[in-house]
């Protein structure tokens, strides 16, 4: 390995630990989240059913009392937490870590059915479970959502069937009935379709824990995207993320990384010359799963993890889609013009997108959540904030900026 590759490494690895300590700073620090998550703890010791005063209207008491017989008649250990979610709240906004403090205040934490508010969609509703998932908890809560006869109903109707759904212990079975017609298969590359000029990507995953790397890797191109203006939303179609399910997402994505690390451990190092990069990959790819708080980075560590093999095999072939990774791996490399820019960006879509784009149709979105709180396309948050943004999982990366051209 060249001096000038080892600077890099060394860099990287700076900032990646500069980076991880300021993140474990911010969450240690922020007092409110144990006193809120105690306050709502102690609620539900009287009752299994916990509304924030701001949702009161729309869960009134009596339809409080109505849900914790409903509750109590299941004989589960359920209990359901209402409460606005925001960026900057003592939750951060996040549903995953409201539903991890109130656990870890609740004595009969052991055994528990949480169902809370979505941080991520106003009015809906997130499942969780512990321990295992013998109840399919997290798919019966997210199918309420799609059912037909909840299309309209208010939050006390849609929290009454989401306990319905986890009663009947078929989350599994409604989740796929009701979004069937929603979460169609990716499709695969076409064989022999679009450019292979991706082997220039070779290490831009070494970027997505590194904002300040990625602020001066990516600037000119993450700032082409920011400066779009909110008229340029209505040609493009936001993903569903809750059709996605984060759930099954992380489980491919856990899958895929274990998977990463087993063909590395059995690769033949003098026979793959690209065994350190399949490695590197790997490591960064378990840094993402393993502080993964949405679908973007849940994106990004299946995006490393197809790097990674990309490496063992030597066959550096095209990123992930670069309007929603989820669509699997791209099929050809297109130009792109955001509303309002004269400038076209090169990227890699799957064949989905590329027949959108052709069609001048909306090509479908993952979303994201910026600073003030709202969904918007995972491309628009600043370079600084987020490295999906900077790199777009792969399909912005400059040609001269990987690690395989400095070796």
């Amino acid at each position: 390995m060249s001096t000038d590759a080892k600077r890099v490494i060394t860099t990287l690895a700076a900032l990646l630990l500069t980076a991880l300590t300021t993140t474990g700073g911010a969450v240690a620090a922020d007092g409110d989240g144990p006193s809120a998550g105690q306050r709502i703890a102690n609620a539900l010791r009287a009752s299994p059913v916990y509304v924030d005063e701001a949702y009161a209207e729309a869960v009134p008491p009596s339809r409080q009392r109505q849900l914790a017989d409903r509750i109590r008649r299941t004989g589960l250990p359920i209990k359901v937490v209402l409460t606005p979610l925001t960026k900057g709240d003592a939750f951060d906004g996040d549903s995953d870590l409201l539903a991890g403090t109130v656990r870890d205040r609740l004595p009969e934490r052991r055994d528990l059915v949480l169902i809370t508010s979505d941080g991520d969609f106003p009015d809906s509703l997130r499942g969780y479970e512990w321990p295992g998932d013998a109840h399919q908890a997290s798919r019966a809560v997210a199918a309420a959502g799609f059912l037909e006869e909840t299309r309209d109903a208010g939050l006390a109707d849609l929290t009454a069937k989401a306990v319905d759904l986890v009663a009947e212990g078929k989350g599994e079975q409604r989740y796929e009935e009701a979004t069937s017609d929603l979460d169609g298969p990716a499709r695969p590359a076409r064989s022999g379709s679009g450019s292979t000029s991706g082997s220039g990507r070779t290490g831009w995953w070494l970027l997505v824990a590194v904002p300040a790397l990625a602020l001066t890797a990516f600037a000119t191109r993450a700032a082409l995207l920011r400066s779009r203006t909110s008229s340029a939303v209505p040609q493009l179609v936001f993903a569903t993320a809750r059709a996605a399910d984060e759930a099954r997402v992380r489980r491919r994505a856990e899958a895929e990384v274990l998977a990463l690390g087993e063909a590395t451990q059995a690769a033949d190092v003098a026979a793959t010359p690209g065994l350190q990069q399949a490695l590197d990959a790997y490591a960064a790819a378990g840094t993402v799963l393993d502080g993964a708080r949405g679908l973007p980075d849940l994106a990004g560590a299946l995006a490393l993890a197809q790097e990674g093999r990309d490496a063992l095999a030597g066959s550096p072939g095209l990123p992930l889609c670069f309007f929603n990774p989820l669509h699997g791996r791209a099929a050809l490399r297109t130009g792109w013009r955001p509303l309002g820019r004269r400038d076209r960006l090169d990227v890699a879509v799957c064949q989905e997108c590329a027949d959108a784009l052709r069609d001048r149709r909306a090509p479908e979105v993952l979303p994201d959540t910026d600073a003030n709180g709202r969904t918007v396309p995972y491309f628009e948050l600043p370079a600084g904030r987020s490295a999906w943004a900077a790199s777009g999982y792969g399909s912005l990366m400059p040609p001269s900026a990987g690690l395989g051209r400095a070796r």
